[in-house]
């Protein structure tokens, strides 16, 4: 491994998002919800729906997806009137 891949590897195993607190169920994916969410400068609603989207079958099940509905009921009220 080249020392600047090395240092781009290192720079990233120190980054938040290859931690979580409460749990394992995001750690799973190559890109954590919240790292797409922000690089992707999305809104609060539509990242919440990302969220429960992803973690539905390892932590809240239909809740989590009921969850997600709501977030979308809001973009919809939001932007939709």
């Amino acid at each position: 491994m080249k020392i600047k891949e090395y240092r781009k590897t290192i720079k990233y195993l120190s980054t938040p998002y290859t931690k979580q607190i409460g749990g394992k169920h995001y750690l799973k994916y190559k890109i954590q919800p919240s790292e797409f969410v922000v690089e992707n400068k999305l809104l609060y609603p539509e990242g919440n729906i990302i969220k429960y989207i992803l973690r539905h079958p390892y932590k809240g099940g239909k809740e989590d997806l009921e969850k997600a509905k709501h977030f979308i009921d809001m973009i919809i009220e939001r932007d939709y009137k």
